[in-house]
């Protein structure tokens, strides 16, 4: 009978913590873990999710530096403008209902973190859109920002949505960096590049980092603050995210608002710069994401903005505002759920959100090309 009783009372309590609103950990305490086996998850593939991310660690330099320089080599005029860092190694946590259920490696060292900030930075334009300084990511950008910038026949066409699904084709040169010199084409040389036509806003997805941070611009802009303060004051004190994290841009990217110097930030750290940040601040950042921008009984940004930003683009099924999705196309993870969508980085660096599994995931200096087995073997688990 107490047997019986013992089994009634596990399940019950299996039950509860699966259907019971998410944990949120406090800001400056230890967060909460809790067994694999309380969730029905099969703590030897957990293991072996934690074995996989070690062995697997990305096989650029730990000098980010030189990782940089050799990762993008292929560019003309190619070079480190904004800050950098040594990484560490391989680093991850493992979040069900906002429990941590597995991690590895140093979850508080600070590193960069590369195009994970894209998502940071689509989401400040989810708050502008909340607050509404913007009304639409339908509007044209030059509406808003008045200067040279979107100025023209073509950039004049650009809209916020086109810059944030990275289909703006805009054209120009900002901060030193010229749109044609980044990731350009596999064939052809300068004079191909350079003097190409430019394709229609909307129409194809290029990733592009003059383009990127021709939106951060543009936001500092909108919001007459540096991006930072915003992301500070609006999203990571509210999290409980530590004092650690920094969001940096070019050395000498600064422009003038109100009569203030302000840096403009870049999207990520493709010549230096970005968001630097601790594995346990990105996931405070996808437990946001996974309840729906909620934060315990604050909401901090509008489910409407996520359901927006996480809508496959028409260029690319793969991409919304600045976040990838797992739709099918080139980059699906097949036999893993399609409402799967992550925030991804140079060197392996990805923020995982998986509503049906009530699962967040980090992890950090993993080989870019095995995130899919990565996520296959968490998957698993379940």
């Amino acid at each position: 009978m107490k047997q019986l009783y013992f089994i009634y009372f596990t399940i019950i309590g299996v039950l509860n913590l699966n259907a019971q609103e998410y944990y949120f950990p406090k800001a400056n305490t230890s967060w909460e873990q809790k067994s694999p086996k309380i969730f029905n998850i099969k703590d030897a593939l957990l293991k072996e999710v934690i074995d996989f991310a070690k062995a697997n660690e990305y096989s650029g330099s730990r000098d980010l530096r030189i990782a940089i320089l050799k990762g993008f080599e292929k560019e003309p005029f190619h070079q480190i403008l904004g800050p950098t860092k040594k990484r560490g190694g391989p680093a991850g946590m493992i979040l069900k209902n906002g429990y941590i259920v597995a991690q590895w490696g140093d979850i508080k060292r600070v590193d960069m973190t590369f195009s994970v900030t894209k998502s940071f930075l689509s989401t400040m334009a989810g708050l502008a859109e909340d607050e509404g300084l913007l009304s639409s990511t339908n509007d044209k950008v030059g509406d808003y920002v008045w200067d040279d910038t979107f100025k023209g026949s073509h950039n004049s066409k650009i809209t916020w949505e086109h810059l944030l699904q990275q289909n703006s084709a805009w054209s120009g040169e900002l901060w030193g960096g010229k749109d044609w010199a980044d990731r350009p084409p596999s064939e052809g040389d300068i004079d191909d590049w350079k003097f190409a036509v430019s394709k229609e806003p909307g129409t194809v997805m290029e990733y592009n980092d003059v383009r990127v941070n021709v939106l951060a611009y543009a936001l500092t802009q909108l919001w007459r603050k540096p991006m930072p303060i915003v992301l500070k004051d609006r999203i990571m004190d509210k999290i409980g995210a530590s004092s650690t994290w920094r969001w940096y841009g070019y050395d000498h990217a600064w422009t003038e608002i109100d009569g203030l110097q302000m840096k403009s930030v870049t999207g990520g750290g493709h010549s230096g710069a970005g968001i630097f940040i601790n594995a346990e601040d990105m996931a405070r950042f996808g437990l946001l994401f996974l309840n729906d921008g909620k934060w315990k009984n604050d909401q901090l940004i509008s489910s409407s903005w996520i359901k927006k930003a996480t809508t496959s683009s028409t260029p690319n099924p793969n991409y919304g505002y600045m976040w990838w999705l797992n739709k099918k196309g080139d980059r699906h993870w097949e036999g893993l759920s399609e409402n799967i969508y992550y925030a991804a980085g140079f060197g392996g660096n990805f923020i995982v959100i998986d509503k049906e599994h009530d699962l967040v995931v980090v992890t950090r200096w993993l080989e870019p090309s095995k995130i899919k087995e990565f996520m296959t073997i968490v998957n698993a688990s379940f």
